[in-house]
């Protein structure tokens, strides 16, 4: 693969910890802000749904865009969202840091996606989709649990200060290092968003939306839960948390090439099958570190082979892709949000331990979607990459 490709992935890598990065941070925050945890955990949810709305928004107002101009755009953007969020002395102040900080996620993540895909052969799609999304599992494996162990000593502020300085590092980069490309062609917004009326997109984006809810909404708590579980203090689930991590690279990485060997669809149906066994179980093999540890490595191997299937097979559905990966962005980030409500209420009224049994659940309706996509699929086929082996 391209080194050029691997640049976007660490782009990804940038945004995606200021996404992802709260998760490691929320006592600090709660403790520092005097916010509850629940209230706390919201900051996750006012990420995501900026990013939902503002995903298919940008696409559209940037589309004539210059490429390269427009990730670099988004990664400063990026970068100021997480300076107001290392200076932010109140709730308010690093609520709209997170709000300003989803906006350059939201430019970055389907651009840096399709100009790598644009860079590569059809056959190699899944690969090079997994290879950007890497950036997104990296940010898990390390700046996740990196967040979790420094915010002891610099607090939520020098966490969001380092992601600030990372995602401006790699706004440099960007500017050095990848070509110009033009950006689309002009054409009315009626016809962009016509994509958005085939079934078979909103029942992808559907999977994407519940997908995203069944397993964020135990992830984003997922450090009170392993409290409950296991005994251990946050220093000793920050390690955990890295091992959730890895197994996520191992989980997109061979999401890619099982898509681009064995098809979307298929891939598909085995990653959320597993995903219902290991989350169903979790309350039960996540008592002890070294049991925590394996069901953790597991559940993310599985979690994160999801989205290279689904972006191969939303390029399938629209090979112009530009709209039709902003929507499933939204769709990511929607889910998101709304696992970061649903998780708040279901700790409220029933506790944490419920919380996977719910997850499971929603993996149950995804399932369904599957199935049901698969037969309309039949009925009218979308072509798959040819595989290169």
């Amino acid at each position: 693969m391209s080194a050029r490709t691997y640049l976007l992935a660490a782009g990804a890598f940038a945004v995606g910890t200021s996404a992802y990065v709260v998760s490691g941070v929320l006592p600090t925050v709660s403790a520092e802000l005097g916010v509850s945890l629940t209230a706390a955990g919201q900051l996750t949810t006012a990420f995501a749904l900026a990013y939902a709305v503002s995903a298919p928004l940008l696409a559209t107002l940037t589309a004539r865009w210059e490429r390269r101009s427009l990730l670099l755009a988004a990664l400063l953007v990026a970068a100021l969202g997480n300076a107001v969020s290392a200076v932010a002395t109140t709730y308010p102040l690093l609520l709209g840091g997170r709000v300003v900080a989803a906006l350059g996620a939201a430019a970055f993540t389907p651009a840096a996606t399709l100009f790598a895909t644009a860079l590569r052969p059809p056959a190699e799609r899944g690969r090079t989709v997994a290879i950007v999304f890497g950036g997104l599992t990296v940010a898990l494996a390390l700046g996740v649990p990196a967040g979790s162990l420094l915010a002891g000593s610099l607090g939520y502020r020098g966490v969001f200060g380092l992601v600030a300085v990372v995602s401006l590092a790699m706004a440099v980069a960007v500017r050095m290092r990848l070509p110009l490309m033009a950006g689309a062609p002009a054409v009315p917004l009626r016809e962009r968003f016509a994509v958005a009326a085939d079934r078979r997109v909103l029942m992808v984006l559907a999977v994407t939306v519940f997908g995203v809810v069944a397993t964020m909404s135990v992830y984003i708590y997922v450090v009170p839960l392993l409290t409950v579980t296991t005994g251990l203090g946050t220093s000793a689930i920050g390690g955990l948390l890295l091992v959730y991590g890895l197994g996520a690279i191992l989980g997109n990485a061979w999401g890619g090439r099982a898509t681009d060997r064995f098809g979307s669809i298929p891939t598909l149906l085995a990653v959320i099958a597993g995903f219902i066994v290991m989350i169903a179980t979790l309350p039960l093999t996540a008592t002890t570190t070294v049991g925590a540890a394996v069901a953790l490595f597991v559940w993310s191997v599985f979690t994160w082979s999801f989205n290279p299937p689904v972006q191969t097979l939303l390029l399938n559905l629209a090979p112009s892709g530009g709209l039709v990966l902003s929507l499933n962005a939204s769709a990511i980030y929607l889910g998101m949000g709304l696992a970061g409500v649903l998780g708040g209420v279901v700790i409220d009224v029933a506790g944490v331990l419920v919380l996977p049994e719910i997850a499971a659940a929603l993996g149950l309706v995804v399932l369904a979607l599957l199935v049901g996509l698969r037969a309309r699929i039949r009925r009218a086929p979308v072509p798959e990459p040819v595989s290169v082996g």
